[in-house]
């Protein structure tokens, strides 16, 4: 199977018995410069991001000693946003220009991250206000994601290089995931948990250099010039997604999907740190070892897209996803052997991740009208994040009653379920990416939705 857009030898062109040229391939984005700026900038970020993900909680249990409630209130302040924002701020990012928001995000969240280690050193950081930052982060993170994602496509015009470029950007994450958490342990180890996180401060001074430094034209949206109730546009939004049968699917697969992992993740931390007794930098390299799955997943995404069917590529590397939390409750024994299984546990979950992201995202912004597509993004982001902000209070809580074994036990299990409604799931009976939203594999479902007044 190949490209969006390019699937000649699955369906012939009509156009082809009558002499018509087949339309040229698109050059690969190498060539691309302003995607290479973009790309290089998100890269920067990620890498700054990924360092954060570590020492942010780990500040929370080396300076404050919280425990398995409190650290899930800090990981549920930091997704909460997509919760009660994404569709608002999708919404906007439909009626204005996505670069100047995705710019000021940045800028936005380099500030409040450096915060962190400048009011740790003024010994004022509090763990309230370390809630706070952490919430106003995610509120920046929210507006930078509904973004992005709709802004791609506007980049990268050729829809038939889409996969590539959420390829090139998934693999860019999954070796951020390789070297960001290895790169935490050792900050953290050196320098503190809180000083670990101005180096993303940079990263995101650096990500907002390219965001300007691209030359692009991005036209107003046509109807940004409309006045428009705010009440109709959120309406469209969801109707479009839950109406729509795959991006229905895909939704509800990820909010659980996100809910099991953030409740692992979160538990994970402590139970290695204090029951099995690992340092900073051990936990470090269990994440980075595990990430090279996430990288070798993003190297071969698009090979997979190309000669798999579409469906059945999509169902492998999400089932491969909610099973590998069994391992983490599993392990035992040697200390060598009980790493080894946490990595097997993460490695799972992150090459699993990386081809589906792929795919997902590919499907998302192939079948959405581009009118559609920031609050498409933010209804996804809702639903992806929501779930995770609800896994870390409700681990938690589970860790309270059960301890952090018997939660992780009980995670495991239930993220393994998720199992049937993959294999029911019609994401995978599809046998190509569509070439758009009226492509006929998609059959019959419902037209974008209408405005509903002024």
């Amino acid at each position: 199977m190949s490209e969006p857009g390019t699937r000649t030898e699955a369906a012939p062109d009509p156009a082809a018995g009558s002499g018509a040229p087949s339309p040229a391939p698109p050059r690969g984005l190498w060539h691309h410069r302003d995607f290479m700026v973009f790309w290089v900038g998100e890269a920067c970020s990620l890498y700054g991001t990924q360092i954060t993900h570590l020492a942010l909680p780990l500040t929370a249990v080396l300076v404050f000693e919280v425990g398995p409630e409190q650290l899930g209130l800090l990981r549920f302040t930091q997704l909460v946003p997509f919760l009660g924002l994404a569709l608002l701020f999708g919404v906007w990012a439909d009626r204005v220009r996505k670069r100047p928001v995705m710019l000021g995000a940045n800028l936005s969240r380099m500030v409040l991250i450096a915060l962190v280690p400048l009011l740790y050193h003024l010994d004022l950081l509090s763990l309230g206000l370390l809630y706070a930052l952490a919430l106003s982060v995610g509120v920046a993170s929210v507006l930078f994601d509904v973004s992005w994602m709709s802004y791609v496509p506007v980049l990268v015009r050729d829809r038939r290089s889409l996969v590539e470029a959420n390829a090139k950007l998934s693999a860019t994450l999954s070796s951020a995931d390789v070297a960001g958490p290895g790169l935490a342990g050792m900050l953290v180890s050196a320098f503190s948990a809180p000083f670990a996180m101005a180096s993303n401060a940079v990263t995101y001074a650096v990500s907002a250099v390219s965001l300007a430094l691209i030359r692009t034209p991005e036209p107003v949206p046509e109807r940004a010039r409309e006045k428009r109730r705010l009440r109709a546009e959120l309406a469209e939004g969801l109707r479009w997604v839950f109406g729509n049968r795959w991006l229905r699917a895909i939704g509800l697969v990820g909010c659980s999907c996100n809910f099991f992992l953030t409740m692992v993740q979160s538990l994970f931390l402590l139970y290695a740190v204090r029951d099995e007794g690992l340092s900073p930098a051990a936990v470090g390299f269990v994440m980075g070892a595990a990430a090279v799955g996430g990288l070798l997943g993003a190297l071969v995404s698009g090979a997979v897209v190309r000669r798999l069917p579409l469906g059945t590529a999509y169902r492998v590397s999400v089932s491969v996803i909610f099973l590998g939390p069994l391992l983490i409750p599993a392990a035992g024994g040697p200390r060598w052997l009980l790493i080894t299984l946490f990595v097997a546990s993460f490695f799972m979950e992150y090459s699993g991740s990386s081809i589906a992201n792929v795919i997902i995202v590919s499907l998302r912004q192939a079948i959405t009208p581009q009118a559609l597509m920031g609050r498409m993004t933010a209804a996804m982001r809702m639903l992806l994040y929501g779930g995770g902000a609800l896994g870390g209070p409700v681990g938690g809580l589970l860790a309270v009653i059960l301890g952090l074994h018997g939660a992780l036990w009980l995670a495991g299990a239930l993220s393994a379920a998720m199992l049937v409604p993959i294999v029911l799931s019609p994401v995978g009976r599809l046998r190509a990416m569509p070439e758009g939203p009226d492509d006929p594999a998609l059959g019959a479902r419902p037209e974008p939705p209408h405005r509903l007044g002024p």
